[in-house]
């Protein structure tokens, strides 16, 4: 069983949208639950969120780490996701937190890369925030890994071990892209583009230092480890 069931994070962090948000997850993760009844799948993939951290500043984050208390979009939702979960009828249960995943068919690498193609492609906020990725052929392959690795269960961060600052990020899609250097965003503007988009600052404005502790461990191997040439495989 692999469930990925969730409606796009990338809305306004409203109440109606959190309690979407919530709903879209949960829901589907009981109802997979139930309708497993009592006989338990080999193995059950259940996709969490690296934002279950909240805005964690400087810290290393491994799988022993506590989820946050808030912001209710996206760490509380994750907490529910997860809950929902605890419970289903598995010989082995991976969650797995994942890092934004980069493709070139994702809304997320659309709106990074519209940015930079209309000249915001500088540090967004102080550009200090952490940034956890992870490159979509190495996502495929850790979720192969996930299910047929008897010894990985409990929590895995699905992310590059490599994460970047906000800063690098906007400096490697500007050359992925072949674009000249761009002054930054402030804060405030970032929040008022935002609110014109319908979108949630707290996505470009806070981040997390995630590391694969677990999945290093076991001894895999990222084939795209380093932003640099990700970007360049996924944009040339």
């Amino acid at each position: 069983m692999i469930n990925l069931c969730g409606a796009l994070v990338d809305r306004p962090p409203t109440p109606a949208n959190i309690a979407l948000l919530t709903r879209s997850r949960v829901d589907p993760t009981r109802a997979l639950a139930l309708a497993a009844g009592d006989r338990p799948v080999r193995a059950w993939l259940q996709m969490s969120t690296l934002a279950i951290y909240g805005d964690a500043g400087e810290a290393v984050l491994d799988e022993t780490a506590a989820p946050a208390e808030g912001p209710a979009q996206m760490a509380g939702v994750a907490r529910a996701w997860e809950r929902a979960a605890a419970g289903a009828p598995a010989q082995r249960q991976v969650v797995l937190r994942t890092g934004i995943v980069l493709d070139r068919a994702t809304p997320a690498m659309h709106r990074l890369a519209g940015l930079v193609r209309w000249g915001l492609g500088g540090r967004v906020g102080h550009g200090r925030q952490w940034i956890s990725w992870l490159h979509v052929a190495d996502m495929l392959a850790v979720v192969r890994r996930c299910l047929d690795d008897p010894q990985l269960s409990g929590v895995v961060h699905a992310t590059s071990p490599e994460p970047v600052r906000n800063a690098e990020l906007m400096a490697a899609l500007r050359q992925a892209l072949r674009r000249p250097p761009a002054p930054p965003t402030p804060a405030p503007l970032v929040r008022l583009g935002a609110f014109v988009l319908r979108t949630d600052p707290a996505l470009a404005l806070t981040g997390r230092r995630c590391v694969p502790a677990r999945l290093q461990r076991a001894g895999f191997q990222f084939a795209h480890p380093q932003l640099r040439a990700a970007l360049g495989d996924l944009l040339a």
